[in-house]
């Protein structure tokens, strides 16, 4: 099993049609925030039954991968480690997380990020008591090293673990990309279908401040009154 194997079973299923719908919808026209990605048209359920069926690969096998043009085989390279980082040894989910953190501006869309991070990085630091490389990824001028470090927390708030999810909240407060409030607002709800609580105490807070579509994601669940009431906050 190679990369190569994988990318002719990627192409094998590509569909130029679908490939300029999925270039369009993943924003890749001049100036947008993908700008230039290449797609196989390819979608990720096919992707997903493809890695399925194969066997591990090395890290400098899923790093070829990862370094494709292509959309696709760079979500496969992702979902590889994913799948090996489940049934990996201690000492080997180190070696794949930094693998991961080196790679992290490979995955260059939101897909990416959000399909890897939750079981790569946020598992990894489920029992961490140092988390300090959220608030790294925080701080970086990169949007998807940012996404990433507000995406795995949602591991983290499976299992009621907050206050970094919260304290990253705050830090986004101010983004200016659309992609970072949809991001911030999806994990806020997440917490608040743990913890309504929580998320009411952290909305009192800072409703007036979150960017409305952050704000939107966040009260999805709540009443119409308490939608209503929030919104007009």
């Amino acid at each position: 099993m190679s990369a190569d194997f994988i990318l002719s079973e990627l192409i094998s299923v590509a569909d130029e049609d679908k490939a300029k719908h999925l270039q369009r919808f993943f924003k890749t026209g001049k100036g947008e925030y993908a700008e230039g990605d290449l797609f196989l048209g390819i979608v990720v359920p096919h992707t997903r039954d493809i890695v399925k069926r194969s066997q591990p690969l090395s890290l400098s096998e899923i790093q070829i991968l990862l370094d494709s043009p292509y959309h696709e085989a760079r979500l496969a390279g992702l979902l590889l480690l994913v799948k090996q980082f489940k049934k990996a040894t201690d000492s080997d989910k180190e070696a794949m997380i930094a693998f991961f953190l080196k790679n992290a501006k490979r995955c260059n869309n939101w897909d990416l990020v959000d399909l890897s991070c939750r079981d790569l990085l946020g598992a990894y630091l489920l029992d961490k008591k140092d988390r300090s490389i959220l608030y790294k990824l925080a701080e970086s001028d990169n949007l998807w090293e940012q996404r990433i470090s507000i995406v795995s927390t949602w591991t983290l708030i499976k299992h009621r673990q907050f206050e970094d999810t919260l304290q990253l909240a705050v830090i986004f407060l101010s983004h200016k990309h659309d992609l970072m409030h949809k991001a911030v607002g999806w994990m806020l709800r997440e917490i608040g279908k743990k913890d309504k609580e929580t998320l009411i105490s952290f909305l009192d807070k800072y409703c007036r401040q979150m960017p409305r579509t952050s704000l939107r994601y966040a009260i999805e669940h709540f009443s119409p009154e308490e939608r209503m009431y929030y919104m007009k906050a």
